[in-house]
């Protein structure tokens, strides 16, 4: 039998303390979960607009694309093309919110440094360079901001969980206990009480 469940004063504490701390758990908890949904609500509309400027830019610069392939060729363009490098130089840092580590993006390069001559292109394949390079630096972009969201989620559903075991759980138990104990301790008082009343009594 768990001792905890002895009607004694030393148990009383034990039990209020316990509430408390239940109770002090839960407000901490649901504090971070009403943190972490807004600061979720926030990116998944940065999301949402990320994501629209991705299918306009993407559209521009397909057309303009498609302008340099008709203008000065698509085996000229091809061959432009291998002129650029690849991307290796993206830093992933970490930032925290309410103790959860959301990955983001060091400082995107922004300026635009065309990797080719200007020879053989034309005014279209430079708008194509400039709007595909946009849609890297978005893409990479949205990726962080659904991580966040990702991690967000998780972490939120766990923080739910948590606070659902103490609000329905821990703290009506320890409720129970602290009254089931104090009333236990006043019957007895009052045994006690009138046990010496008794005892006097019958001494007079």
């Amino acid at each position: 039998m768990d001792a905890t469940l002895f009607p004694t004063k030393g148990n009383l504490m034990l039990s209020k303390s316990r509430l408390g701390l239940s109770k002090q758990g839960y407000d901490l908890l649901d504090k971070k979960r009403n943190i972490l949904v807004r600061e979720m609500m926030t990116l998944i509309d940065q999301a949402k607009e990320i994501q629209e400027q991705i299918g306009t830019t993407f559209s521009e610069a397909y057309k303009a694309l498609q302008t340099a392939n008709i203008t000065i060729g698509i085996n000229t363009v091809e061959q432009i093309s291998k002129a650029v490098e690849l991307e290796d130089q993206i830093v992933i840092k970490v930032r925290s919110i309410m103790g959860v580590e959301i990955p983001i993006i060091g400082e995107i390069k922004k300026e635009i440094e065309p990797e080719y001559g200007f020879a053989r292109t034309t005014i279209s394949l430079d708008e194509a360079y400039e709007k595909f390079l946009k849609v890297k630096q978005l893409t990479l972009l949205l990726a962080e901001v659904e991580n966040a969201i990702y991690r967000l989620a998780i972490n939120i559903k766990r923080t739910q969980k948590r606070a659902n075991a103490l609000q329905n759980v821990m703290i009506p138990r320890y409720e129970k206990l602290t009254k089931d104990i104090t009333n236990a301790l006043e019957e007895k008082e009052r045994e006690e009480f009138t046990r010496l009343k008794m005892i006097k009594s019958m001494k007079n």
